[in-house]
């Protein structure tokens, strides 16, 4: 070993007994490895989680809802490469890229009880995680290699160090406050077949791509550290995003819970998110005939008056999938507010009601003018 070398190693050891061991992201092409860490796309230091030197933090403009989970995200594209500006569609990204995704609650006062509410709430979620406000659940990771996208689902352990491979899910038991309301509920982390319910929104291809970085999610600004600044300009500046025009240029949905903005445009950006990966006419319930795409006129393929075709006993009884004016009526709204296997949509992804959603596509529904006679 040369004097160089050993100089490093001993330089390596100093900084890691410091507890500021420095991670570096890395490309993996082939295998799921046992351990997050191996990614080297998150740091712990301080007692702080972060995303590792080079890796952004990002927030969507209207966030998928999972049982009031919040949501670290981080996209990471390795150097010397570009992701590709899509209008309509997810970004296009290089081989090499790594998306994560972790999830995580703030603790509660009572011991054993987690909360839904995080300091900062209503603004982006935030970049850096102090370990002891929050509880870590879970971290998902989409990579992209040679062969297309894989998914590996990562659980972290009872410390907070660490997160291991867990190809097969597990069930969580949840004590959650939300709102002064405690609600008792099993968190399911999907096993890696189920990853492909969500994240394979082409049926015909049934091919594994990321849902959330769309240009018209990213469009909001993020604290990268040094004040808002707008997503996608940060990453165009950053030379990781090409042909990226304007931000007034760019598509962006509404934050569903804004209550600035238009109720349509609202429910429209919720339903998006939530609902249109599946309900599109290429997704894996282009058969239903309901698509909620954010550019789907007002009409049949919405929903409105449309005879249900494949909800079976998940009709409820109600004739149409959104009748103007009723709610109580609609068939949309009784399988967003059911928890039953055969009922509720989405089908996997929540074990809870959306109560404010529930309550957002009632309003919805309630002032749309017409009828189905």
């Amino acid at each position: 070993m040369t004097v160089c070398r050993v100089f490093a190693t001993v330089l390596a050891l100093l900084v890691t007994a410091c507890g500021a061991e420095t991670v570096t992201p890395r490309y993996i092409e082939s295998g799921n490895p046992a351990q997050l860490s191996q990614w080297g796309q998150l740091q712990i230091r301080g007692g702080v989680l972060e995303p590792a030197e080079g890796v952004i933090a990002y927030d969507l403009t209207s966030p998928l809802f999972t049982d009031y989970a919040h949501k670290l995200r981080t996209i990471w594209i390795p150097e010397g490469r570009q992701a590709v500006y899509r209008d309509g569609d997810v970004l296009d990204f290089p081989v090499g890229t790594v998306i994560t995704k972790t999830f995580y609650y703030p603790r509660g006062e009572e011991a054993g009880v987690l909360s839904s509410t995080y300091p900062g709430d209503g603004e982006a979620q935030p970049a850096r995680l102090d370990l002891g406000q929050v509880e870590l659940i879970e971290t998902r990771i989409l990579v992209r290699r040679e062969t297309g996208w894989d998914a590996i689902p990562y659980r972290w352990d009872a410390n907070q160090s660490e997160a291991a491979l867990n190809r097969i899910g597990d069930i969580i038991p949840m004590q959650l406050d939300h709102d002064g309301q405690q609600l008792a509920f099993n968190y399911i982390m999907p096993n890696v077949n189920q990853c492909a319910s969500c994240h394979a929104p082409d049926s015909n291809t049934r091919e594994i791509a990321p849902i959330g970085p769309k240009p018209r999610h990213l469009n909001r600004d993020f604290d990268h550290g040094s004040g808002p600044v707008n997503q996608l300009t940060h990453m165009a500046e950053l030379g990781l995003l090409m042909n990226f025009p304007l931000p007034e240029a760019a598509p962006r949905n509404a934050d569903w819970n804004d209550q600035a903005v238009t109720l349509d445009a609202r429910a429209r950006a919720y339903l998006d998110i939530n609902c249109s990966h599946c309900h599109s006419p290429v997704g894996p319930a282009d058969t239903s005939g309901l698509f909620l795409e954010p550019d789907t006129p007002a009409g049949p393929q919405l929903g409105l008056c449309k005879l249900p075709i494949a909800a079976g006993g998940g009709t409820g009884d109600r004739p149409y999938d959104i009748v103007p004016g009723e709610p109580d009526l609609s068939i949309l709204l009784y399988r967003m507010a059911s928890v039953e296997a055969d009922v509720m949509m989405p089908e996997i992804g929540r074990s809870t009601i959306h109560t404010e959603a529930v309550e957002l596509i009632r309003d919805w529904i309630a002032q749309m003018d017409g009828s189905c006679g």
